[in-house]
């Protein structure tokens, strides 16, 4: 995964295979790999970057893994939105549906495709309807902002949200055991868009994503937990080896920017809030018979 190539100074991400009982394709995931995958031996976290946890030695999953005595799957994978893992769930599917229970992050919806754009792999890279030409899902709302079309936006957004929520609702009618789903972010579902940048438009992670959204899938799940967390925003990038200050470019699809602070990831300090919100809920799970 690229994740490590690029943050390799600041944290080892201990990168396993996970293969698949059903296609034989091999996932590059996200460690400690767990001690067992045995039916309802594991719990399984479900989302893209914040899941996997960037730039976080210990993201949510593994605090919980600690504090629950259970191992857990660390199923984040880069910009991943709700139908990436439908579109892989004949690989991934099985994995959740053996775990005792599952940990849903609420994912982007810039995700999505719309009559303009397809998403490649259900995630935020884009791909221009009309010419074939791939573009970020950021660029791409740009584009559209810097023409003015503000009725063509609107209709674009009002898309791409209905197949967020269209996605969302098909993946957890299929997870047939106990779930949350959490809300991690720096800032609350509500939220004032405005169509003067991609940016004001999106809103912070997970992006173009409502209160109005999650109240339609809520009911989909066992339990909901919404942590909105900056502690430890803006988070100094250290060098594991050395102990000092380091940078990290984050490559040419984000314009080549080289950074010494994570100023986007959820920090090491949002984790932890998340964990300590999620343990009365997992462990009412499993207190459940089986």
């Amino acid at each position: 995964m690229g994740y490590q190539k690029r943050d390799l100074e600041v944290v080892d991400y201990q990168l396993y295979p996970l293969l698949s009982p059903v296609s034989k394709r091999v996932f590059v995931t996200r460690g400690p790999r767990p001690l067992t995958l045995e039916p309802d031996q594991y719990f399984a976290c479900i989302g893209p970057a914040s899941t996997f946890g960037c730039y976080c030695e210990k993201p949510y999953g593994t605090l919980l893994q600690e504090r629950l005595g259970l191992p857990t799957l660390n199923l984040g994978f880069a910009g991943a939105g709700p139908d990436y893992f439908l579109r892989n769930q004949k690989d991934l599917l099985g994995y959740i549906n053996h775990a005792r229970f599952a940990i849903v992050l609420v994912m982007s919806g810039r995700s999505e495709s719309n009559s303009l754009f397809e998403s490649i792999f259900g995630t935020g890279m884009y791909r221009r309807i009309s010419d074939g030409q791939q573009i970020a899902a950021s660029n791409a709302y740009e584009e559209l902002l810097k023409d003015g079309d503000l009725d063509l936006i609107k209709k674009i957004v009002s898309e791409t949200r209905g197949n967020w929520v269209l996605h969302f609702k098909a993946l957890l009618s299929l997870i047939q055991k106990p779930k949350v789903l959490l809300w991690l972010s720096k800032r609350r579902p509500a939220y004032v868009e405005k169509y003067t940048n991609a940016q004001k438009l999106f809103g912070s992670f997970p992006q173009l994503v409502n209160a109005e959204m999650i109240e339609v899938i809520k009911p989909y799940c066992d339990a909901y937990v919404e942590c909105v967390t900056e502690r430890g925003i803006p988070q100094p990038l250290i060098n594991r080896f050395t102990g000092k200050p380091t940078t990290v470019s984050e490559g040419s699809i984000f314009g080549g920017k080289v950074i010494s602070h994570n100023t986007y990831y959820a920090s090491p300090e949002m984790h932890e809030d998340a964990a300590k919100m999620l343990v009365p809920i997992c462990q009412g799970f499993l207190s459940r018979d089986l």
